[in-house]
């Protein structure tokens, strides 16, 4: 999985990252194997970090329309302790949102000790989406690289790992995936007609997303590169990030009270 990381102070090279990239998995079914395989220690890791209640760990998730945020977590993560775990979508901000500065809202829903926060989207629209719109411009997109790189640092200096993963689909796949929503009525609810203007915008958005990702890879927070267009290697690429972060972490059950020794309930 090493080879995912975006090394601090290089460049994520997108356009030479295949997003049909297997990882060495033979086929489909090997994939379903390995994340069984992994979903085991990832909910008992969970649950260590759940007890131990010091540490915290963000999942950041980042990637195009239709990169696949929604069913990694679904897939992934469903099994996990919910009260140990929380999902908060990043939406356009509201006008209280907008009221104050644009970390305010981001702060607020970092992971609490013992929890496992995941951001479906996150701080980073407000380098990409932002600049996209024109909310910002490139002089203000520096200063919040900068933002961004001392938050996660103060985050992770006060106990809080942070694993930021950007879901890399190709062109094709997300016409494909998007076209599949139009025609399925149960997922016509997914699609936005504003998503075909924002993909007439797709290289804007991938030179926005290779900037963004070369200022803010970090040593105390680097970003991984994660194939998204075949979904179960998606799934184990992200499971195996989990568990690898939650060994390194290593959480640990609380020492049994001693005046628990010999009680007997009746």
């Amino acid at each position: 999985m090493q080879a995912l990381r975006v090394v601090p102070g290089e460049q994520p090279a997108l356009d030479r990252r295949d997003p049909r990239d297997t990882l060495g998995l033979a086929d489909k079914s090997a994939g379903a194997t390995a994340l069984d395989a992994l979903l085991p220690d990832l909910d008992e890791l969970h649950d260590r970090l759940w007890a131990e209640a010091r540490r915290s760990m963000l999942l950041v998730l980042q990637g195009m329309d239709a990169a696949g945020k929604d069913g990694a977590i679904r897939k992934v993560l469903s099994g996990l302790n919910p009260q140990g775990c929380a999902v908060t979508p990043f939406k356009a901000p509201s006008d209280t949102e907008l009221a104050h500065d644009y970390f305010w809202r981001v702060h607020a829903n970092c992971p609490t000790r013992g929890r496992l926060g995941v951001f479906n989207r996150s701080h980073y629209e407000d380098v990409v989406a932002a600049r996209m719109v024109g909310a910002v411009d490139d002089r203000q997109c520096a200063l919040r690289y900068r933002h961004i790189r001392e938050f996660e640092r103060m985050m992770v200096d006060e106990g809080t790992t942070i694993l930021k993963v950007f879901l890399h689909i190709s062109r094709e796949e997300q016409r494909a995936r998007l076209q599949a929503r139009l025609d399925d009525p149960t997922k016509r609810w997914k699609f936005n007609l504003a998503d075909l203007e924002v993909r007439k915008q797709w290289d804007e958005h991938q030179r926005l997303y290779e900037r963004a990702i070369t200022e803010t890879s970090t040593d105390w927070a680097p970003w991984w590169i994660v194939p998204a267009d075949r979904k179960w290697v998606r799934n184990v690429a992200l499971a195996t990030l989990l568990v690898d972060a939650l060994r390194t972490l290593d959480p640990q059950f609380p020492p049994a009270d001693p005046a628990l020794d010999g009680v007997v309930v009746k």
